[in-house]
């Protein structure tokens, strides 16, 4: 029986003052001269008649709502982000897992890659976690070598072992990353070697940087190469062998002898993935997110997420 139009207005009248008023059930039913059970059945009949609809809305997580926001107010177009695990070992485990899971989403084939910590953690994942189905058919240095002994920024080596657990070629660049001087950069960067790379790097679809900080006191190669500048332009982070400040300027030297992808090549890449370790300051976060040269992210959630703020 269609219940008549005097008797929804009832029911509209009462859900509205619960539901919208905000008020209560015994003070509907002393208003109304009957007792709180009937505005109870009342109240489920304009639930059952269609008067009253709730619906709920999930509410999104905090990861979903840095998502968001990193695409609303930046260059990423996509994100991985990761939540802090028991150590930062665990962490960069989750991080490594992420870049590997974000070449697989974008089908990435030519690959480059940079040095830095998170790069050695990967190297270390991939050997416990081969890809061999990985859509990655070749991968190079971003960078040239390093003299230090530190697995991190040995470049060919690194190249070698990602491209034996992902089942691609590697390329090699058998360059210095800090040669001695300007003028001996500019002879190195005239070699057919040099020439190859840089073939590779105008080929590659996808680049995968670690964004490392700027240390509190600057090493003997920054000092050469910048001299003060990087102090008096408030440096906080560093891509490959770029360093930025806090509004996201690559800062730029004369003196600038290091032997890497040069900047304008990196940004015609399609993807430029920024890839951060346990340990990526926030302040380095947000300057790299400033840059506008990263297309994707892999980082903290909870570093993004301050980085933002």
């Amino acid at each position: 029986m269609t219940p008549s139009q005097d008797k929804l207005q009832k029911l509209a009248y009462v859900a509205q003052q619960y539901y919208l008023e905000d008020r209560k059930q015994g003070d509907i039913a002393a208003e109304l001269g009957v007792s709180r059970p009937l505005v109870s059945r009342m109240l489920r009949e304009a639930r059952e008649l269609g008067v009253v609809r709730i619906t709920v809305a999930r509410p999104e997580t905090r990861v979903e709502s840095v998502q968001d926001r990193l695409r609303q107010t930046s260059s990423i177009r996509d994100c991985v982000l990761v939540p802090d695990g028991e150590d930062d070992n665990a962490t960069n485990q989750s991080l490594s897992q992420g870049a590997v899971q974000l070449l697989r989403q974008l089908g990435s084939q030519r690959l480059g890659i940079g040095w830095g910590h998170l790069i050695g953690q990967l190297v270390m994942w991939l050997e416990e976690n081969p890809q061999f189905n990985s859509s990655v058919t070749d991968i190079c240095p971003l960078v040239g070598n390093a003299s230090i002994p530190a697995r991190n920024y040995q470049s060919n080596e690194n190249v070698r072992l990602i491209a034996q657990q992902l089942g691609a070629v590697p390329h090699f660049i058998y360059l210095p990353a800090l040669p001695e001087s300007v003028e001996e950069k500019q002879l190195l960067c005239s070699t057919e070697i040099y020439r190859k790379i840089q073939t590779q790097w105008a080929a590659m679809d996808t680049a995968l940087v670690n964004i490392g900080n700027y240390p509190s006191s600057p090493d003997f190669a920054s000092l050469v190469r910048y001299g003060d500048l990087l102090q008096k332009e408030r440096t906080c982070g560093r891509l490959l062998v770029y360093y930025f400040n806090d509004q996201g300027k690559i800062i730029e030297s004369d003196q600038d002898f290091a032997i890497q992808i040069p900047l304008e090549l990196l940004k015609s890449c399609r993807n430029i993935i920024g890839v951060c370790s346990a340990n990526t300051s926030v302040q380095a976060v947000r300057g790299a997110l400033r840059t506008g040269i990263f297309t994707h992210l892999v980082a903290r959630s909870a570093a993004v997420e301050s980085a933002l703020n």
